[in-house]
């Protein structure tokens, strides 16, 4: 059974750059399509970014020329790289997986999830 596991959140300052990164256990994710959301407690979720089983990419507006995901198959791991990071970007991230026939991602229909992490954007 896949599971996931977050990590690479913290405090950092506006301006900075974090690497989130989402490891797999119990099978590979060669043919998922991975996602990271965010959330801030009282507000409604976002997907931030997505990857599909053919390396298809996806971001959000918001986040578009200072986020890049990446997959490491041999690691088994999605990473999030984030760079500019501004106050609006703080909130806990979340990967989530979803088995894929086709090369699709999007910001729905993901049944495993890990547990996120924190991230701090503040001077």
């Amino acid at each position: 059974q896949l599971q996931l596991v977050e990590s690479g959140g913290g405090l950092v300052q506006p301006g900075g750059s974090l690497r989130l990164s989402c490891a797999a256990s119990g099978s590979t994710l060669e043919h998922y399509a991975v996602a990271w959301f965010r959330q801030v407690p009282g507000k409604e979720g976002e997907g931030v970014s997505c990857i599909s089983n053919g390396n298809f990419t996806s971001y959000a507006d918001s986040v578009k020329g200072r986020f890049t995901i990446a997959r490491d198959s041999a690691k088994n791991t999605v990473y999030l790289l984030m760079n500019s990071l501004k106050p609006e970007d703080a909130a806990v991230y979340y990967c989530a997986a979803a088995w894929a026939s086709i090369a699709w991602c999007g910001f729905s229909g993901y049944p495993v999830w890990g547990r996120g992490t924190q991230v701090t954007v503040s001077s």
